[in-house]
Formats: structure tokens, sequence, C-alpha cells
């Protein structure tokens, strides 16, 4: 028996992998339009979310606090410039 190449084991021949009719940014267009985004989550945090919905709910949590937080701390425009108490 004589050894295969690595390239011909890893497909089966029914697979046909013709790339010259492949097109290239196929769905990109459609992707923008939706909204679609991809982050990747580093390990240690992606173990703290069980889904993509739990994430977007922490963060509309967090967003949410420091809005609340950013309306606390913010100067009052009804004082006049360099008029002091």
């Amino acid at each position: 028996m004589s050894k295969k190449r690595a390239s011909e084991d890893d497909v089966r021949p029914e697979y046909d992998l013709d790339y010259s009719t492949a097109v290239r940014g196929k769905h990109y267009r459609r992707i923008l339009g939706e909204g679609a985004n991809v982050v990747v989550l580093d390990p240690d945090v992606a173990k703290a979310f069980r889904s993509s919905e739990a994430v977007n709910e922490a963060l509309r949590s967090l967003l949410q606090v420091s809005e609340t937080t950013r309306r606390l701390t913010s100067r009052s425009d009804t004082r006049k410039a360099g008029t002091r108490r």
C-alpha cells in the first residue's frame, strides 16, 4: 500500500470544489444591510455568557448605567460662565 499525499485524503471525492465559479464577497452587501457584526470574545469572557443574546443584554445594561451615570455627573448648563457661588 503506497502512502497517499495528505491533500488527497482531506477531501472526499463526492465533494465538488470548483472554485472557478466562486464569487468573492457574494453575501457582503446583504450582511452589511442587516447590520451584522462579528466580535470575537476572549475565552474567559465567552465562558461568562451562554449566548449572543446574553452578551447583548449585558452590553445594553452597561450602556444604560453609563448613560445614567453621565447624566448624574454632567455639569448643569444653567449657571453662566464665570459666575461662582
